[in-house]
């Protein structure tokens, strides 16, 4: 018996493939076990140095909520700005006139070729020289700018690919009814994009978040790893500060994804035909042929027919 994708396996094949999981298990299990054992060698799993994080709220209120609380916010901030940027240059892109769709090309392939550290780097002096922005902002700014450049440019890509990837008949059946190529983008291509862009949107979002970091690392930005820093330093426990912190970027990352995850099956779930048949008024009113004489009675019907197929 075989599938569609794969021939199904023989008895030689599935025990070949247990064979192969159970030392897979054993390996994974040696080396969480010689982890362990390093780590407790060292005396990195003493109490003491756990204990900040489970009695007490000082490193949680001092140390990783204001880092938490930067982090979110540059991140929220850069992707609030690249997002629609990302779609006006990605639309832009696709444009008939040259004299918008070159420009457009040029920003997005020169800031997406340009390492989002060195457009940190780039800002942080272009803050200092030319504005009158304090030297404790500077670096918050410094990171949105990067980050909005940088993602601005990948999220043009995404949208531009999200909107290729549609079939040419949505388009064209959306132009042979009189609607104009801005209502077609707008009514037709974009909401249909949005659901097949939105996994690769999100995976953008975590790249936000997590590159944040840099900002602490290079800028002084006081975000969740340059606090986990700071908070190892005074407690003394790299490595338990370290895992906290990555625990928590896990869990912002995971939320993000299973947010979208379920935002995107719901999308799909509306997008679902009912079946419903769109009269002529409803069509004319969309196109904007109200006024103009249109044939109300045959175009009607065969239009209401393909939606009661559908």
């Amino acid at each position: 018996m075989s599938s569609v994708l794969y021939d199904a396996q023989g008895p030689r094949a599935k025990r070949r493939n247990i064979l192969y999981t159970a030392v897979f298990l054993i390996a994974l299990a040696a080396l969480g076990w010689w982890v362990y054992t390093a780590l407790d060698d060292k005396g990195q799993l003493a109490w003491s140095l756990w204990e900040p994080f489970f009695s007490g709220t000082e490193a949680y209120s001092t140390y990783i909520w204001p880092g938490l609380e930067n982090t979110l916010k540059a991140a929220a901030l850069a992707m609030v700005i690249a997002l629609p940027l990302g779609a006006v240059l990605g639309i832009a892109r696709l444009s008939d006139h040259v004299w918008v769709r070159v420009p457009a090309a040029i920003v997005v392939e020169f800031f997406r070729a340009i390492p989002v550290l060195v457009l940190m780097i780039f800002g942080l002096a272009l803050f200092a020289q030319y504005t009158g922005v304090s030297s404790d902002d500077r670096p918050f700014y410094a990171v949105v700018t990067g980050l909005v450049l940088y993602n601005a440019s990948v999220l043009a890509e995404i949208v531009r690919a999200g909107i290729l990837a549609l079939p040419k008949g949505q388009s064209e059946a959306a132009l042979a009814i009189g609607l104009r190529k801005g209502q077609v983008m707008r009514l037709i291509l974009l909401p249909q994009a949005v659901t097949t862009m939105l996994p690769a949107i999100v995976s953008q979002l975590v790249v936000v978040v997590k590159d944040t970091a840099l900002g602490g690392a290079v800028l002084t930005f006081p975000e969740l790893l340059a606090s986990a820093n700071t908070m190892s330093g005074y407690y003394g426990n790299i490595i338990a500060s370290l895992t906290v912190v990555a625990v928590i970027y896990v869990l912002i990352n995971f939320s993000l994804t299973s947010f979208a995850s379920w935002l995107e099956g719901r999308l799909r779930r509306r997008k679902k035909s009912t079946g419903a048949v769109l009269a002529v008024a409803d069509l004319a009113d969309i196109a904007g042929t109200a006024g103009t004489g249109a044939d109300p009675a045959g175009s009607g019907a065969g239009i209401g027919d393909v939606g009661a197929r559908k």
